[in-house]
Order: structure tokens, then sequence, then C-alpha cells
């Protein structure tokens, strides 16, 4: 590592700013090899500050060259100013003024996707969190909030499209011949938000009329072959403006709102003031180009940037350590609105899923933080599944807590009392508890406390009294620098199931009822049912209401009662998931033991009784029949051994599939779709459970199935039925693979984002010279180091390789530390995010631990980016 290592940022250090910048006039001349900024930052000293007599201090970044800078028309001579590090520093201001600054910046040359780049042939920006650095000299903090004017001058030739925040006010020529456009944003916003696009773009045009009768003209752009791919996300958009306004009441605020769709983006998307940036694999869709797994996708990442018009534009966290302010609570409003357009249970079980495999696992490592963190050394770092899902979670929480009309009163205070500010956390949940009159003083330690609780819970019965009781203990683990954890407030909601798996009723404090939230809050508690007919089987943790992990001793018998007739859908699914996790562990401690495999399931009985049941959802069985991932068993593992794991997930599936092989084939033809393709619920729960089937029935060994896959692949009419054949074509190794794998990509080789599936399906092939298939795969013409995407199918497809990967010579582990050592010096954000599979050396079985740490200590004998030295220093702290 570097000789003086990066400092960790402290939210107990935060102070207000010492300046304010009321005004941004910023001014961009385009061009192929250089680009200049003139800003005029109308700026005056912070009456909040008391730091009154400062020096004024810009952030910059080492890819920013000042040209000249001014105060109020006079250009500063060189010994009125200085640099430390990036940093501009001014020491003699006026209390007001104007500080004008002309900067030069070379966007071809940004390789790291922050501040102003270029992406094929157009010139984009992202921002936040701290890109606007990267473009000039700025007070670049998210409690600085400025109302912005941007005129963009260009070659019009080039650039026909020029775009930035705001309305559209002014357009001409200049005198050099070149156009200019002027955008004004009338709100203010902070300069994470600021967003530019320049380039020959094509556009979909749409309007929309908003609840008071204003009309809102929509548009999407894209490069010109892909315009016809962007209906889906303007339909999106439209129902995602529709709800917010019936759900939440919020009206769009401008005149316009643009899309554009981007091919290098570090991230999914961005949620820029009226001009949202978006990867172009969160964007488009078309049924012949994209799954219904991508077309939900789509739908969400549209509807979570629009939502942030309000909650992360109109109100703003106050600084990053409250990013959760913002994305919790718009990842909960994308989540309810995607539940709301399909199906709510189904949308729950997915969320639930990807938090349980994901999102404990960091929990459970050493980059484990708190939903708001103590302190960070690089703020892009903590874009993560905590800040993220386990944030959403936290905001479900005081859902439940409310209801859905306290919640409805808690959001209208909070967006009423904060329009306009950057506030944080402790700011949403006053407004919770204010609007409602209750207190969740106890419930705030969510936000500061890391780790994933665990609630142990034990019962009794009195047949004589009909009394049943429950109790429950809650424990946190320790995690990094948080050794002690306080109890916490958490909600868990309870129904009660009869032998005939119906509801039984009871009364608690006094109420009768079959379903009651019980408000866990101390570190033991003993709940009391009354009037309880008989023995219970209790149904805990009713559509995962607290993100904890559940300890409960339940029975085969009970928890194939619950599978089967539990009248809470979430927990049919968890009933069958715990089953399958108890006879996978026995025969992964058979891999172990190098002990044939053998077991005795329960599990087809329970998917017996499963396919018998008519009412319900093909989505909803699909996803019980699904065996509990790689990832998740590996998570719910005290040591992993990903062979053994393999192994007994390949063992149990082919026992399932050849005592149900009828049931398997008879549910791949009564779901085979019809009509033309829609990506709407009911064809997507269709197909997701026709091509579950033909999974298990592969399983099988079954030439008919075999015969069923390839004639799929080569019938299909939509990406979705042609990919899930070729996957089940590559993964059970059939003889047509390498051919139909040949095909795919003579079809689809100028489509990027099919390209990409092609590359990660090849990446994650189980063969014997599986690393040399990577390696070939990032020398391919079709990938690009320099595009994230390509990026993370490639190693995406490599972590998913159990035997390339995690080789027992270390190649594997190798090859990804070389890659993160090369993309460190050209792109830090996704370098560090490829650190995460290393990050969890130290629960794998010894064999594989060792070379994952050497690895890691490889790594850190670098000179390195902040954003990889926060993750491996922390990894081998």
């Amino acid at each position: 590592m570097a000789e003086q290592q990066p400092a960790a940022i402290y939210l107990k250090d935060y102070q207000v700013p010492n300046f304010l910048i009321d005004k941004t006039e910023l001014t961009f001349d385009l061009d192929e090899t250089q680009t200049i900024v003139t800003s005029r930052l109308h700026i005056r000293r912070n009456p909040d500050s008391d730091q009154q007599t400062s020096a004024l201090v810009l952030d910059g970044g080492e890819d920013v060259t000042l040209i000249a800078v001014a105060i109020d028309g006079y250009t500063l001579p060189k010994e009125e100013y200085r640099f430390q590090d990036d940093k501009l520093v001014i020491t003699a201001t006026p209390e007001s003024f104007v500080l004008t600054c002309e900067t030069l910046i070379e966007p071809q040359n940004n390789t790291r996707l922050e501040g102003l780049y270029r992406s094929s042939s157009m010139f984009c920006t992202q921002c936040e969190a701290e890109g606007f650095r990267h473009i000039t000299y700025y007070l670049d903090r998210p409690d600085v909030m400025s109302v912005f004017t941007t005129t963009i001058i260009a070659d019009a030739n080039r650039y026909p499209v020029m775009l930035s925040n705001g309305n559209e006010v002014e357009r001409g020529t200049t005198e050099e011949g070149k156009t200019f456009v002027t955008w004004h944003d009338p709100f203010k916003k902070p300069a994470y938000l600021f967003a530019l696009v320049a380039g020959n773009l094509e556009v979909l045009n749409d309007t929309f009329t908003t609840m008071s009768g204003r009309e809102v003209k929509l548009q999407i752009f894209t490069e010109q072959h892909n315009i016809d791919k962007v209906d889906f996300a303007m339909d999106s958009l439209k129902r995602s403006m529709k709800w917010d306004e019936e759900v939440y009441g919020r009206e769009y605020d401008l005149d316009i709102f643009m899309i554009v769709a981007v091919d290098d983006f570090n991230m999914g998307a961005m949620e820029n003031k009226g001009l949202n940036i978006f990867n172009s694999s969160c964007l488009l869709a078309s049924p012949e180009t994209t799954t219904d797994d991508a077309y939900l996708r789509v739908e969400a990442v549209v509807a979570h940037e629009y939502f942030h018009n309000w909650s992360g534009n109109r109100v703003t966290c106050r600084d990053w350590f409250q990013l959760s302010l913002k994305e919790g609570f718009t990842v909960f409003r994308d989540q309810s609105f995607s539940a709301d357009m399909h199906s709510d249970v189904v949308k729950r079980v997915e969320d639930v899923s990807f938090l349980k495999t994901t999102q404990f696992a960091e929990d459970a490592g050493p980059m484990a933080h708190p939903i708001r963190p103590a302190s960070f050394i690089e703020i892009s770092n903590f874009y993560t599944l905590t800040i993220y899902e386990k944030g959403a979670e936290v905001v479900r929480m005081i859902h439940t807590l409310l209801g859905e009309e306290g919640f409805r009163k808690g959001s209208d205070l909070y967006f009423e009392r904060h329009d306009g500010q950057a506030v944080t956390c402790d700011d949403f949940v006053q407004a919770m508890e204010d609007a409602n009159g209750v207190d969740l003083s106890q419930f705030k330690r969510w936000y500061s406390q890391a780790g994933t609780p665990r609630l142990t819970v034990t019962d009794q019965y009195d047949q004589a009294t009909q009394t049943y009781q429950l109790t429950i203990k809650q424990e946190t683990p320790a995690t990094p620098n948080q050794p002690t954890k306080l109890a916490l407030h958490i909600p868990v909601k309870v129904g009660l199931v009869g032998s005939d798996n119906q509801a039984l009723a009871f009364t608690y404090e006094g109420e009768q009822s079959d379903e009651v939230v019980l408000q866990v809050n101390d570190h033991e508690q003993t709940f009391v049912f009354e009037n309880v007919a008989e023995l219970p089987v209790p149904s805990l943790l009713r559509g995962f209401s607290a993100p904890v992990k559940l300890q409960y001793d339940y029975s085969t018998e009970q928890l194939l009662q619950l599978m089967s007739g539990d009248p809470d859908g979430f927990n049919r699914w968890s009933a069958a998931q715990e089953l399958a996790v108890n006879e996978l562990t026995a025969l992964i401690v058979q891999a172990q033991k190098k002990q044939a495999l053998s077991t005795d399931t329960h599990l087809i009985e329970g998917f017996k009784a499963l396919l018998a049941d008519k009412t319900l959802d093909p989505a909803m069985v699909a996803l019980i029949l699904a065996l509990p991932s790689q990832a998740y068993l590996a998570e719910v593992s005290e040591q992993i051994d990903p062979h053994a794991i393999k192994a007994a997930r390949k063992h149990l599936r082919e026992v399932i599939a050849k005592a149900l092989v009828s049931e398997f084939k008879g549910l791949y033809q009564d779901n085979t779709v019809a009509q033309a393709y829609q990506p709407s619920a009911e064809q997507i729960a269709k197909r997701s459970l026709k091509n579950a089937a033909l999974g298990y029935w592969l399983a099988s060994g079954s030439d008919e199935a075999k015969a069923a896959a390839v004639r799929q692949y080569r019938q299909a009419d939509n990406m979705t039925d042609q990919f899930a054949a070729l996957n089940c074509a590559v993964h059970f190794d059939l003889p047509e693979a390498d051919e139909l794998l040949a095909a795919f990509f003579e079809q689809w080789q100028h489509e990027a984002l099919v390209v990409n599936k092609w590359l990660m399906l090849s990446a994650a092939r189980e063969q014997e010279q599986g690393l040399d298939t990577v390696k070939a795969l990032m020398q391919h013409p079709n990938f690009d180091i320099k595009n994230p995407n390509k990026l993370r199918a490639v190693i995406g497809g490599l972590g998913q390789n159990v035997s390339a990967f995690h080789n027992l010579d270390g190649s594997g582990y190798a090859f990804l530390a070389d890659q993160i050592i090369l993309l460190d010096k050209r792109n830090p954000q996704i370098a560090s995010r490829l650190c995460t599979p290393l990050t969890r050396w130290q629960r794998m079985v010894p064999a594989l631990s060792e070379l994952m740490k050497g690895q890691l200590e490889r790594i850190a004998q670098q000179d390195l980016s902040k954003d990889v030295y926060e993750v491996v220093s922390k990894s081998l702290a």
C-alpha cells in the first residue's frame, strides 16, 4: 500500500459548510480533445458557521486544470490562492462575492466514469457522490444547495442534442458558429444532482398530465439503433408518475422529464433533477432481446429514479452518512410500486431472497456497517446492500408499526417540513413520530447498529387453559467496531395455523384476531395468546416483517404443513427453503466427508402437495420449487465449502427430479404461453414456472427433456425462453451446448446487452479449462474492459463457476486479484466492488481461506486508490 494511507471521515466530526452557493452558472465549451468549463458561483459566508474568518476551500480533482480564477471580476494572481492536495484554497474573500473559475478537463481520457466523460460518441456525467469536483472547483457536498443555470456550447453537427437539468430557456449560435443551449433548474440542488448530456441521439416523446392538470413533456434519449427499445421504459415512467401521485400525493414539478441511456456507467442509474441518466441495461427492453427479469428490472429502476424526485432531490441528505435517508426510503417505494404492478407476495419473496443471500453476507463480513455509518474512507464503497436493501427494510418496519395511513401522514409531514432542505435520518424518523404521536427512540438504534439480529423462539401450549406462549430472545452478533449490541425494537408479525391448515383465531391483549404484530423490544420477552383452540404451528415473521435471522425448532412435519397450507404466502416459501436447507446441510456434510451422497428427502412430498394446489400463482410455485442458491447456502454455512455445496445441490435436485419427472413434464407443457409475448404478470408467471419445470425435467436425465430444451431454443420467439433453454443446455452439458452458444452469439453479436448475457453464461460454464475460457473472453472482440457491464458479466460469470473460481490451486483467486490491481488504476469504483468475493476469506474452508487471504495481501502491497484500500485493509484487519 501507499506509504501515507487515506484517513477516515467521521459522522461525529460533521460541521456546517463555512460558505454557501446561492446561484451556480456553468458554461461548457465541449470539444473532442479538451473541454473548457467556466463557473460563476454566487457565494456568501454561512451565517450558521462558527468559522466566519475561514479560507474558502473548494473541492477539485487531479484531472482538473485551473486556467484562471477571479473574485468579482478581479483575476487572482497565483500568490493569492494555493492548492492543497486537490483542493483550491483562497484565503481572503469578501462576505459575499461572485467567484469565476475557468478550468480545463479531458472527458475522453476519463476512465473513472465520474464527472464529465465520454461514452461512445456522447458526453455524459455522473456526479454522485463526489464526481462534480472532477468537472470544476466547487463546494462538493450535499448540504450546499444551489440554483443551477447551465449553458452548453458544441458543434451541433456532432452534438445536436444538448441537455442539462431543469427547463430549456435559450438556444442560439455563438460568434464561432457553434450552437449553445441554456438550461435553468429553479429548484435548489447539491452538485451531485447536476447532469449534462451531449450527443447525436434519437428521442421518444410523450406527455403526462399531472393530478393538478399540468402537462409534462416526457423524453427518452438513446443512440439511434436502440430507439425501438424504450417504449416499455416510457410506459413504466408514466405508471410511476401516476402511482406516486395516488400513493404519496407527490406531483412532478418541472415542465419536462428526460431520461438518457448510456452504455458506459458504473451504477444502474442516476436521479439527476429532471435529467435521469441510465445504464442502458436498466432502460432498454424488447421481447427479442430482453428477458422477463430484465423487463421487471427496467420497470423498477425507472420507478426508483423517478421517485427520487421527492425522496432524494426535493428533500436530500445533509451528508453522505445519511445516504440511506434517500436510498432506503426510495427502494421501499420502488418495491411497493412493483408489488402493486404485479404480485405483492412474489415481489416480497424475491426481495427477501436477495436480502438474505447478499446483505446478510455483508452484515457478517469485514465491511459490516449500520445503515447510517459512523465513518468511511471512500463514500463510493458505501453504496451498499446495507444502505439500500436493509435501509428499505428499516423503512418497511416503520410502515408496519404505523400502518398505511400513519406512514402516509408521516411522509406528508416529512416532505412538507423539509422541502428544499438537506436533512438527516433523524429528521425522517421525527416526522413519522410527530405525525402519529409515537415514540420511535428505541427503534432508531436500527440506524446506528450494524449486524443481522437473531431471534430465537420457543413456545408452550396449555390445552386446559387454551393458552399459548411464545418466548422470543434477540441477539445481534458483534461486528467491526461494535462488540456490544443494545436491544432493538423489532416488529414480528405472527399467525397461528391449525391442523386443518386454517388460521387459528386467538385473543391477544384483549383483542381477538388471527394475526398480530408483536413488539419485540427487549433481550427476552414472553407473549401470551389466549383462547387458542388447539396446539398450533406458529407462522412466524410473516411477510418477513423484520430483517432478522429466525431460529425456531420446526419439525419436518410442521415445515411441510406450513409449506402446503400457511395462509401467508411468504411463509409457505420460507418453510420450503428451511426444509431444503436442512436436507442440503446434511448432504454438504456427506460431501465434505467424501461419503456417497444419500438423502430421504421430504421435499418430494411437499412439492407434490404444492403442485396439486391449482389455486396458486404459477410465479409463486416457481419460487417455492427453487432450491436455495449456492450463494445463500454459503451465507448460512458456518464454514463455506463451495465444492460440497455444489455437489449437494446437484444431488438433491436430481433426486427430486427423478421422483417427480412426470409432474415436471406436465408443468412444462401446461405452462407454455401460446399468445404473442407480453411482459404481463400472467405471462411472466407462466414462463417462470415452465422454465423452472424444464430445469427439473432435465435434471432427471430424460432424453425427452433434452430434446425439448433444444427445441425450445430453436423455436423461441422471445429472449426469456431462448436464454432459459440455452442456460439449460450449457449447465446440463447437452451435446448441442457448443453449437447453441455459437449460434446465440452469431445471432446477437450486434446487441451489446445480449452479448453480455453470452459473456456471463460462457464464463459461468463448468468445464475442465474454465479459467482459460474466462481469460479468452476478456480478449474477445466484443469485450471491452472500459465497459463496467462487460466486466460485471465476465467476472460475475466466473464467480458462479465453482471449479474455475474456487480451483484448489488458487488460480481463480489470483486471476481476480490481477483484474482488481489493473482496474484500480482505471476505475477504482469497479475495482473495489470486485473485491467482495475475496473479503469472505475468513469464512472459507482452510484449503481455500489461505489462498484468498494471500491474494488480498498481494493487492495490499500495491499503491491503491482509497476505494480498494478501504475494502482490502478492513478485510485483512
